[in-house]
């Protein structure tokens, strides 16, 4: 598994920051940046911020078999990486900032002992109730990697169904697509993950999903940690009533919403940078 890492590289501290279901590691290029130049305005201790590429996506490896593309499967990848950053470097303590699939592998791990203590979580629209019909709108698309003659083709083909980002100037979207896209030995560019990733997700049931909403739930509610839920006011994957619920039991997410942003905010914009930036600065 790859991973990107910004800041100090002996810091006690980090910043985990992972991706959606088809995105990378790059995606927090803007906000890893802007963390570590609040902690050095702000004179506090050094700071590290690691994205990984999460399996079948970006820089990392393809699994052999498409079914372990699940939550599992990634959270056992994620225990595996944060023990090897403990043996390797001085880390001691983590805040995690997941959005979408990423902030699942968070909620997974928040409610488990880890080898280096989480202090923050902040989930990215994201929470153990997931849409059916969200899901099945992922099962239309998921695992159609694409080909294209460049990245401008690319990148305005994942605007066509991306819209719910919310509004990005032609620049900073193609800023975010350019680490999405892999290039042919034509010298056309595809999507940068496995295309059997498609195949977990077209697979699973209402019934499936029902079984993982039970199971998430009950992990979110052994959560101590203190936890930030962003919501896009118009997200078809994050209810109000599920947002609402997080934050009368469990931890008791605080919330943030933005109002026209759908699934999910891309932490790009000045004030979902800002509404971290405050959180992760509270004291556990």
């Amino acid at each position: 598994m790859a991973y990107h890492a910004w800041g100090d590289p002996q810091a006690s501290h980090a910043v985990v920051c992972v991706h959606g279901l088809t995105r990378q590691g790059r995606d927090f290029d803007t906000l890893a940046q802007a963390l570590i130049d609040q902690a050095k305005a702000q004179g506090l201790p050094p700071l590290r911020v690691i994205c990984p590429d999460v399996v079948g996506r970006g820089k990392s490896d393809w699994l052999q078999d498409p079914l372990a593309y699940q939550i599992p499967q990634y959270a056992a990848d994620m225990a595996a990486l944060l023990g090897h950053l403990r043996q390797t470097s001085a880390l001691q303590t983590i805040d995690w900032v997941g959005t979408s699939m990423g902030g699942l592998i968070g909620l997974v791990l928040a409610a488990q002992e880890l080898p280096l203590r989480m202090k923050h979580l902040v989930l990215n629209d994201v929470g153990p109730a997931i849409a059916w019909s969200s899901i099945q709108r992922m099962q239309q698309y998921v695992g159609q990697t694409g080909r294209f003659a460049n990245l401008q083709k690319a990148s305005d083909a994942m605007w066509q169904v991306s819209q719910s980002f919310g509004p990005h100037t032609p620049e900073a979207w193609l800023n975010l697509s350019r680490h999405m896209v892999r290039p042919l030995p034509d010298g056309a560019v595809t999507l940068h993950y496995d295309p059997a990733l498609g195949q977990s997700v077209r697979k699973m049931t209402m019934e499936d999903a029902a079984a993982g909403e039970a199971l998430l739930w009950q992990m979110y509610d052994q959560i101590k940690v203190p936890t930030l839920l962003i919501r896009g006011a118009d997200s078809d994957l994050l209810s109000l009533e599920t947002a609402r619920a997080m934050g009368e039991r469990g931890p008791k997410a605080q919330c943030v919403e933005f109002a026209g942003v759908g699934h999910a905010p891309t932490l790009i914009d000045p004030g979902q940078i800002s509404a971290v930036q405050l959180f992760l600065s509270q004291s556990d």
